[in-house]
């Protein structure tokens, strides 16, 4: 049996609430995901997971219902939090999504800074 090294957590209870939600084939993936990321630390690699830079990370989950993102970051302690999910319409993540990862990741920074 593997121990968990790593502590996933959510930015706000209405994005867990909202990714809980998500259509059963992405939130298999998303639990899957989730569970090696405790194991095995933020960074399963591509196709799973891909570093967007300054801090910030995407959990990409592919099923029949289509294509999800979760970004997330990480926080000293061994802590993954996720900050943002949405439904990719489009080839290219659009830049919003982006923007509310980085603002949600600037508050949650600064929420833990002493």
């Amino acid at each position: 049996m593997c121990s968990v090294h790593w502590k996933v957590t959510f930015c706000s209870t209405s994005l867990e609430e909202d990714i809980l939600a998500l259509p059963a084939g992405f939130l298999a993936r998303f639990l899957r995901y989730a569970e090696r990321m405790e194991i095995h630390g933020p960074d399963l690699g591509m196709p799973h997971t891909r570093r967007v830079g300054q801090g910030l990370f995407e959990l990409r989950l592919k099923a029949a219902e289509g294509i999800a993102r979760v970004f997330y970051c990480t926080l000293a302690g061994r802590q993954i939090v996720m900050l943002h999910q949405f439904i990719k319409k489009s080839e290219k993540t659009p830049r919003k999504e982006r923007e509310i990862a980085r603002r949600r990741m600037k508050e949650v920074m600064n929420a833990k800074e002493p």
